[in-house]
């Protein structure tokens, strides 16, 4: 069974070509990080002529690279929800477009669900699982019970952490996106400032980060002989540790110690190496996608909506983007 999978939630164009049992037969990606970087953030229509701009010559690219005809494939997927509206607008016209020439049939895939089985390229966690999605725009939990059976846990109540990431950078002069530059830089500093964890003494498993956000930026007005790297691995230290804590009390709360943590803020290095070490020291299996799978990509994709074609789930050709569909809902209408 093969899918051609289409991403265009934000600023990444990607296409990939993935089968049931083969696994990955092709895969382009193309970042906007370069575009945006002047404007310190993602700039919306920006975002969505670029992938008008490179939907057809990245197809291209990938069929001529992979060997694969878009005839072979059974059915296309597609990001429906959530994301920038009028990238998600680019990215299913292309799709349905597709599927109408070849008359294939639509899956339509969550964002947030495709980063969950981001995972699943790697080993398939086994059910019930807990998964923490972080990136630029979110940062949730969700007790995954089965295939699009997600239960909400809990979820930032204002800034998500990749966004806190690209704040804290500009604030210390570096370079958009800030989560890869925050991490190359904390290496090689310490961790010597005290900030706050957010809401880690809280009863629920919400998140908060604009207040370690504004944290920083007080610790850059007191301390202005401070080194950018020290404020960088005080701030990822504080980020990683609350992520950890609310982590733990989801797993307490559960039972369940199986988990996945996936998204972009996922490749995080110090990240991935306290999490291992406090989920192996407690007997909790850990799965994280590789690194070059936790941004957003479109294998991701194709993955998820293996799992949905096979369930026999499709869309209608008039079906529309959606900008802000919570996972929970969307896992009840498309089962």
């Amino acid at each position: 069974m093969k899918t051609l999978a289409v991403e265009t939630s934000c600023d990444e164009t990607a296409l990939a070509f993935f089968d049931s049992k083969k696994g990955i037969l092709g895969n382009i990606l193309l970042s906007q990080a370069e575009k945006h970087a002047p404007f310190g953030g993602v700039v919306p229509e920006l975002s969505a002529r670029e992938h008008t701009r490179n939907l057809i010559p990245l197809l291209d690219r990938l069929i001529k690279d992979s060997g694969v005809s878009p005839e072979e494939v059974n059915f296309v997927s597609f990001t429906l929800t959530p994301g920038l509206i009028l990238s998600l607008v680019v990215g299913v016209s292309f799709a349905k477009a597709i599927a109408y020439t070849l008359k294939k049939p639509l899956v339509p895939v969550h964002h947030l669900e495709a980063h969950i089985y981001s995972a699943f390229m790697q080993e398939e966690p086994e059910y019930p699982f807990l998964a923490l999605i972080i990136s630029g725009g979110h940062t949730d939990l969700f007790l995954v019970e089965s295939f699009s059976r997600y239960v909400f846990l809990g979820g930032t109540l204002d800034d998500a952490v990749g966004e806190c990431y690209d704040k804290v950078a500009r604030m210390i002069g570096l370079d958009y996106p800030g989560g890869p530059a925050i991490d190359r830089l904390a290496q090689k500093g310490r961790n010597l400032y005290s900030l706050p964890r957010p809401m880690v003494d809280s009863k629920d498993l919400n998140f908060s980060f604009s207040g370690l956000k504004t944290a920083v930026m007080h610790l850059l007005e007191k301390n202005p002989e401070a080194k950018p790297q020290d404020i960088a691995a005080s701030f990822q230290s504080a980020v990683v540790e609350t992520l950890l804590l609310k982590s733990l009390k989801a797993v307490e709360l559960t039972g369940v110690k199986r988990f996945v943590v996936a998204g972009g803020v996922s490749a995080n290095s110090h990240l991935r190496k306290v999490f291992r070490k406090e989920f192996l020291k407690r007997g909790i299996k850990l799965c994280i996608p590789p690194s070059h799978l936790s941004t957003d990509n479109a294998l991701m994709v194709a993955r998820a909506g293996m799992e949905r074609f096979l369930k026999g789930i499709t869309a209608p050709l008039d079906v529309n983007p959606l900008p802000n569909q919570p996972l929970q809902e969307f896992g009840k209408l498309w089962s």
